[in-house]
């Protein structure tokens, strides 16, 4: 793996990420504005399906005393979030499948000031998600917080939404346009790059093309948080002026 640029790689996956959420370093900010207010800025996260590593990254520049740990189950992504930290003592990376009910026990620490995630979890169903919540109150210490800057669609707001949803490809068709990569392009680059070829391989045959969740509502994620033990269960922010929310704020009592 030697003179891999690892940062690169990383950098191209942010990219990637923000042609289909222009808003995702927002998501990130509004994460770290509420860990620095709830628990301080010397955290413990657990950065839940952390891929690249891209918020334990955003949460060490703003945080230098806090560590992370990562936990992902791609091999692709996960190389890259190890090369780009190799030798931060501050970050570990665990492989672990969120389905898996044995998942935490390969973590680290038996609990966390904060668990934070980003468009991640809508490829669960809801069966294993309830489940996940579950084992999440068990990890996030009492005072602790737990945010998923995910997408959650209001279905009673079809208007809104389908404005919302026109606007925003019409922006992504322009940029395609342009040349920006999109999902599939990446892992394209990603499946020819001598390093990646053999993780992205592996990548595909855990999730084939694309995993495909339920997408519950933001009522259903807060009622669950709720039932599994967390105490405020409130939308933290929205991108849009209708209930599209894009992130939530789960605090144990």
């Amino acid at each position: 793996m030697t003179g891999t640029d690892w940062a690169a790689w990383q950098q191209s996956w942010d990219r990637q990420q923000e042609w289909y959420m222009p808003d995702r370093e927002e998501r990130f900010r509004v994460m770290l504005d509420m860990v620095e207010a709830l628990v301080g800025p010397k955290p413990r996260v657990l950065d839940l399906a952390c891929g690249t590593g891209s918020i334990t990254d955003r949460l060490l520049k703003r945080f230098p005393e806090a560590t992370s740990t990562g936990v992902d189950l791609d091999p692709a992504l996960l190389a890259i979030a190890e090369g780009h930290f190799a030798g931060d003592e501050r970050v570990a990376f665990v492989t672990a499948d969120l389905k898996d009910p044995a998942w935490t026990a390969d973590l680290p620490h038996d609990s966390y000031d904060a668990v934070l995630t980003a468009t991640a979890l809508h490829w669960l169903h809801a069966e294993p998600l309830a489940a996940l919540y579950g084992q999440l109150a068990g990890l996030v210490r009492d005072g602790g917080v737990f945010m998923n800057a995910d997408h959650m669609i209001d279905e009673t707001t079809p208007r809104i939404n389908a404005g919302e949803r026109a606007l925003r490809h019409a922006r992504m068709d322009r940029e395609k346009a342009a040349g920006v990569l999109d999902w599939a392009d990446w892992w394209a680059l990603a499946a020819k790059d001598p390093v990646l070829a053999g993780p992205t391989a592996r990548r595909f045959e855990i999730y084939g093309e694309h995993a495909d969740g339920d997408m519950p509502s933001p009522r259903w994620h807060a009622d669950t948080l709720r039932a599994a033990g967390f105490g405020g269960a409130p939308a933290g922010w929205s991108e849009h002026p209708a209930p599209q929310r894009r992130s939530r704020l789960h605090r144990r009592r």
